[in-house]
């Protein structure tokens, strides 16, 4: 490889995988998926379309919340039969993450005969997968697929794995994003628990809480649960919620104590 083919595929690599580093930022998980899905495909020569064999439960969850073909039918069969290029190279992955299926006609077929039979049945001859790693865990192959034999050559392979890394950086990024969200949706739902408690019991801020956590000890719920069922109860009521008892006590509805959550006993 000259230095002007090496110069020539930085700029590809560059102008490819612009999508998955854009300025504005990843929004969410989904988008994180639909951007690798989308930059790899132009960043990978040889590749015509992309796929994602998913490990982890909660990126299966995700991609099954959104139209874009994030995980077609080969991903998810190599994940069922638990064969294949993208379970390989999330088994056992090579030093540069990546594992090249040149000819499911040829040696791919005899090395993986099961999957080899549905990939030539879909019209594809060849294919690259890439680990991408978060945190040192895999959470998924990427794969490219081509309808060419011996499509990915060791330039398509060079842009694979550094397309890999790029992509599990903005995994990462994204699930940063989620855990963010997560915490300010829960800060929000524990302030709004806080001010029903004062409003009900006359208490300050840190009685409130106070009793947020006593009641999320005394019933095992997390304090965060705790706090959701309780903003939503007091949206039921229309206001502030009333403690089970006050409001039994005034309707004489004894069953309405019994039948509800422990959460509302203890607050």
């Amino acid at each position: 490889m000259t230095a002007h083919d090496i110069d020539t595929f930085t700029a590809h690599l560059r102008r490819s995988t612009r999508g998955l580093n854009e300025r504005h930022g990843v929004r969410n998980q989904v988008d994180a998926l639909e951007r690798i899905i989308e930059s790899a495909v132009a960043a990978v020569p040889g590749a015509h379309t992309a796929g994602l064999t998913l490990t982890d439960d909660h990126y299966l969850a995700i991609a099954e919340d959104t139209d874009f073909p994030v995980t077609g039918k080969l991903d998810a069969l190599q994940r069922e039969l638990g064969t294949g290029p993208a379970t390989m190279v999330l088994a056992e992955p090579p030093a540069d993450g990546v594992v090249v299926a040149a000819d499911f006609a040829g040696e791919a077929g005899e090395r993986w005969p099961e999957f080899a039979a549905h990939a030539l049945e879909a019209g594809h001859r060849s294919m690259i997968s890439v680990l991408l790693e978060v945190d040192g865990k895999p959470k998924a192959a990427l794969n490219l697929y081509s309808d060419r034999s011996d499509a990915f050559d060791e330039q398509a392979r060079r842009a694979a794995a550094m397309v890999g890394m790029t992509a599990a950086m903005l995994l990462l990024a994204a699930e940063h994003v989620a855990q963010l969200r997560h915490a300010l949706d829960s800060r929000d739902v524990i302030g709004r628990a806080k001010g029903i408690l004062m409003e009900r019991f006359g208490l300050d801020q840190n009685g409130a809480f106070a009793k947020l956590r006593e009641a999320s000890q005394e019933t095992n719920v997390k304090l965060h649960d705790v706090a959701t069922w309780l903003a939503e109860e007091s949206d039921a009521l229309g206001g502030p919620a009333e403690s089970t008892d006050t409001r039994a006590s005034a309707t004489g509805d004894t069953a309405d104590v019994v039948s509800s959550p422990p959460v509302l006993r203890a607050v």
